[in-house]
């Protein structure tokens, strides 16, 4: 380690020791030194980065990482996006206590991140990313890759990242180093802040040398704290609760980011409160006859029911999506009064809930308390109403499993199976189509094994990559990482199974194989839309029609998977599905691969719930303006929710 003495510009003040590197090199050493630290466990915060060098990025932050990266691993992405899903997939497995950062070279090997940025502030999870950008000095303007702009000159491309990010910031001179690179650490180990911290670095300045403080360079913990409710907001939200007779529990993400399961169970158990499920909260719930698993569009009909009829709803950690809310039409009681525990003040307050501000653990700690010194019960009788809920969302769930002669197996099959093949030490990952509707309906969470739903952005291509990263962050853990997707994922973004192969990391990627993207043809016909599938299929151009709509096009995917180094194997039976994965399980650093061909027009029964998209509402087709009409009624189902206020606080 070299250090200089420089003298300090104050007299008679003592030199201070500074380090002398570029500002890559600065980056990759403070990096090395940040920690986090959750609940007395002390990490890495950042402890390798994904990279893929080209001119905007290969002679400064790879110089910076080769010459000074120690024990900090440089894992070579083969797409840009994938590299974010990655690091999201790490975060993940560490609880955002730790994630990964990514490089990319200027111009689209940085505006690639964008749509992985976004899959990341969306969810809440931390990645951090360092994305070349234009040549500062601007001597050779216009340099490669750059988009001029005529009149505002110090925007770049990577100013789309704006948008989609937590914090963001280009560094135009080295010194600025001192203060962003701090508050991107603050950002990344703020639970309510957290998301994707962007910082550009420009081409020229990533090689500017700087006398860095050698304090700059000190090991530093971040503590990821636990923020307790006001007093008051916990004494309201329990006067509200105990009034209601009906209340229902939504897990969301942040039970799961708080670890706050258990106390979750406990309350409902004590006071006879069921649980329903969000796509992150999945697996949140109890296992007990309380849980009525997914709520929302995707959503058991148990689930739904008991939300439609509770007069109060008890949202724990969750964004509220239209999914979950059924676009703010669910809750259909006249009476319902809406809590909401949430680390975040923004999403507490939503559908004008009453907000109760702070970490979940903490605050549902404080709310058993409160019920219990209030001697409270739900209603009598409304386990009975729960047990009738259960009961219906296993009869749709047992006709959806039959058999049906001539039908290849179907989703739904597929999916139990995988349920019953995996255990208390598996991950299951998933991002986005139907088959994230399926788990999120059908998945049995007793089993213990951890789901990863990312459906706050729903980005198709998020799913391998995130499994992987997954996978980097609990490489020594027991249990196998499985990732289900459909097909149309799998062509979006399959190459981070060469990066498996070249880490020597086992992952293991169902895929659904339905030829096309079959999840949107219903929504097509069910909202109006063209009245038949229209672009949703993967088929040939017909030289009749002109159109898409000719014989499918055979993609042997498994062959595709096994090119790039992964065990595959190609399943048409339920029987075959079954041997195939347990062959799977014995494969070790490599990525297994498993297709499952299915039926592709055979899905799971849907809930009924009203989801509001941009449906056609004029047309010269009888069934288009049909549909349109059942959208309109859907949307008379809407309403506005609140706002929710303390009783004794009425003005």
């Amino acid at each position: 380690m070299t250090t200089t003495a420089a003298a300090d510009s104050a007299v008679g003040a003592p030199s201070k020791s500074v380090r002398r590197r570029t500002v890559a090199q600065a980056i990759v050493e403070y990096l090395q030194v940040q920690y986090s630290e959750l609940d007395g466990e002390r990490r890495r915060l950042i402890p390798g980065m994904y990279g893929i060098f080209g001119h905007g990025n290969s002679v400064g932050v790879a110089q910076g990482i080769d010459e000074y990266g120690v024990d900090f691993p440089h894992f070579a992405g083969k797409n840009e996006q994938s590299m974010v899903h990655a690091a999201i997939g790490y975060a993940k497995a560490t609880n955002r206590a730790s994630t990964l950062a990514c490089t990319a070279s200027a111009g689209p090997g940085s505006t690639n991140m964008i749509s992985g940025a976004a899959t990341a502030t969306t969810n809440r999870l931390p990645v951090l990313l360092l994305p070349a950008d234009i040549i500062n000095n601007r001597k050779g303007d216009p340099v490669l890759q750059q988009i001029e702009h005529p009149v505002e000159r110090d925007v770049s491309a990577n100013d789309a990242f704006r948008p989609v990010s937590r914090y963001f910031d280009r560094i135009t001179t080295p010194s600025q180093l001192l203060v962003t690179l701090p508050e991107a650490m603050r950002v990344l180990t703020d639970p309510v802040d957290t998301g994707a911290v962007v910082v550009c670095l420009p081409q020229d300045i990533q090689g500017e040398a700087y006398d860095f403080p050698e304090e700059f360079f000190s090991p530093r913990v971040w503590p990821i704290r636990r923020r307790p409710a006001a007093r008051e907001e916990i004494r309201d939200a329990i006067e509200i609760i105990r009034r209601a007779r009906r209340p229902v529990f939504i897990a969301g993400g942040g039970v799961r980011y708080s670890d706050a399961a258990d106390e979750l169970a406990r309350l409902s158990a004590d006071f006879g409160i069921p649980v329903t499920e969000t796509y992150a909260g999945k697996g949140m719930g109890p296992i007990s006859d309380l849980n009525l698993g997914g709520l929302g569009v995707d959503g058991t009909i148990g689930a739904n029911r008991i939300a439609g009829r509770a007069d109060c709803v008890i949202s724990v950690g969750s964004r509220l999506q239209d999914f979950i809310t059924a676009s703010h039409s669910l809750f259909e009681n006249p009476d319902v009064r809406l809590v909401h525990f949430n680390v975040s003040s923004f999403d507490a307050h939503k559908m004008g809930s009453y907000p109760v501000v702070g970490d979940a653990k903490l605050s549902l700690t404080a709310l058993h308390e409160g019920l219990t010194a209030a001697a409270y019960q739900s209603a009598e009788g409304y386990r009975d109403e729960i047990a009738g809920a259960r009961r219906a969302t296993a009869d749709v769930l047992g006709h959806d499993l039959e058999d049906i002669p001539g039908e290849n197996m179907s989703q739904a099959q597929v999916i139990d199976v995988l349920n019953k093949h995996t255990g208390a030490d598996d991950a299951l990952v998933l991002g986005s189509g139907g088959v994230v509707g399926g788990v999120h309906k059908a998945w049995d969470t007793s089993n213990g094994t951890k789901v990863l739903s990312e459906y706050a952005n729903s980005c198709m291509g998020h799913e391998l990559p995130a499994g992987l990263g997954y996978r980097f962050a609990r490489s020594e853990a027991p249990g196998d990482v499985f990732v289900l997707i459909g097909d149309g994922t799998y062509y979006m973004q399959p190459t981070e199974l060469i990066t498996a192969v070249q880490e020597h990391q086992k992952i293991t990627v169902v895929i659904i194989d339905n030829s096309g993207h079959q999840c949107i043809w219903p929504l097509q016909v069910a909202k109006g839309g063209p009245g038949h599938e229209f672009g949703t299929q993967l088929r040939e151009r017909s030289a009749e029609t002109g159109r898409l709509d000719g014989p499918v096009v055979p993609v042997d995917i498994a062959a595709n998977a096994a090119s790039m180094g992964a065990v595959s194997w190609s399943t048409t039976t339920i029987e075959e599905f079954k041997s195939a994965l347990e062959e799977a399980r014995g494969v070790q650093g490599r990525p297994a691969v498993v297709v499952a061909h299915v039926e592709p027009w055979r899905y799971l029964t849907g809930s009924g719930a009203f989801w509001d998209v941009g449906a056609p509402m004029t047309s010269e087709r009888p069934e288009t303006l049909e549909g349109g009409e059942k959208h309109r009624e859907g949307r008379e189902r809407q309403r506005y929710y609140g706002p929710t206020i303390a009783p004794g606080s009425e003005v």
